[in-house]
């Protein structure tokens, strides 16, 4: 097996955009300063927290909207 290529693959690219989006949505909220291009200067744990937030946020809308009345 290959380790070339990024390992940060979207499994349905049509959601490429959409996640996209809601990274830098999910950035502005926190008030992390997340830019188009390089962001090498923001820190793990900035990362993390971004990407940990979004997590969180799909799993309460796919209860949300999977929740039995």
């Amino acid at each position: 097996m290959s380790n070339s290529g990024s390992k940060n693959r979207v499994n349905v690219p049509e959601a490429k955009s959409a996640l996209d989006k809601m990274k830098f949505e999910v950035a502005q909220e926190l008030g992390i300063n997340l830019k188009q291009g390089y962001n090498g200067d923001l820190s793990s744990r900035d990362n993390g927290y971004v990407g940990g937030y979004m997590v969180r946020k799909m799993i309460e809308d796919y209860e949300k909207s999977h929740k039995q009345s």
